[in-house]
């Protein structure tokens, strides 16, 4: 299991978080292959319906065998029930949705990074109280660049990742690191439902290193 540092020091290194969720084993598998070839060193894997968890321990054991230095993420964690059954198979660190006491204060005291998703000032406060380091800024085409902007100066020690909505164009990209962020989380607009039935990894391995190799072009 990845220590807060390690896991937040690889997000911030590639500059993005993909996330993806697929109820097919292989096709999960694949797509996890695919990122990975493409240079991702972190990926958050979305923990929605019956399939996710079974999913989950297949990849962490395909990581193991094949993918030295990469951080698997559960996602869209709401209990800490959730939390405990993912982290006992492997989960490197954790997303949600929205901020949750008690995963915070589990997560912040096993040295475990938990990235909250929140929307206003009075959310993200409560975070950082708890000791939360990274927040998901959710939804992040809802809220913008700008919002980032306007609230970023209140928050000098917190990092901030959007996530939702947040497209795979340099435009885009270049609005929201210009507002600060560490970085961007990266779902449907880069692996996409079409890609997924379509089995396209060579398409979804081309286009993440194209967002890559924009984000080190913005970021420098």
């Amino acid at each position: 299991m990845a220590t807060i540092r390690q896991a937040i020091d690889a997000i911030i290194e590639q500059g993005i978080l993909p996330l993806y969720f697929n109820a097919d084993e292989t096709v999960s598998l694949e797509i996890l292959r695919a990122v990975y070839k493409a240079g991702v060193k972190a990926i958050e894997y979305t923990n929605r319906g019956e399939a996710a968890l079974k999913n989950f321990t297949k990849m962490v054991e395909v990581r193991n065998a094949e993918m030295p230095g990469l951080l698997l993420g559960i996602g869209t964690v709401k209990t800490l029930d959730q939390v405990k059954q993912y982290l006992a198979v492997g989960a490197d660190f954790l997303v949600s949705p929205g901020y949750v006491a008690d995963i915070a204060e589990y997560a912040v005291s096993n040295d475990i990074l938990y990235a909250p998703g929140c929307m206003t000032p009075t959310e993200i406060m409560t975070a950082e109280a708890a000791g939360i380091k990274l927040i998901k800024l959710f939804p992040g085409d809802t809220l913008g660049p700008k919002y980032l902007s306007a609230i970023k100066p209140v928050f000098p020690n917190l990092l901030f990742m959007p996530t939702g909505g947040v497209d795979t164009t340099k435009e885009n990209i270049e609005g929201w690191f210009k507002a600060g962020v560490c970085a961007v989380g990266m779902g449907s607009k880069l692996i996409s439902k079409e890609l997924m039935a379509a089995k396209d990894y060579a398409t979804i391995a081309s286009k993440t290193r194209e967002v890559l190799t924009i984000i080190q072009s913005v970021n420098k």
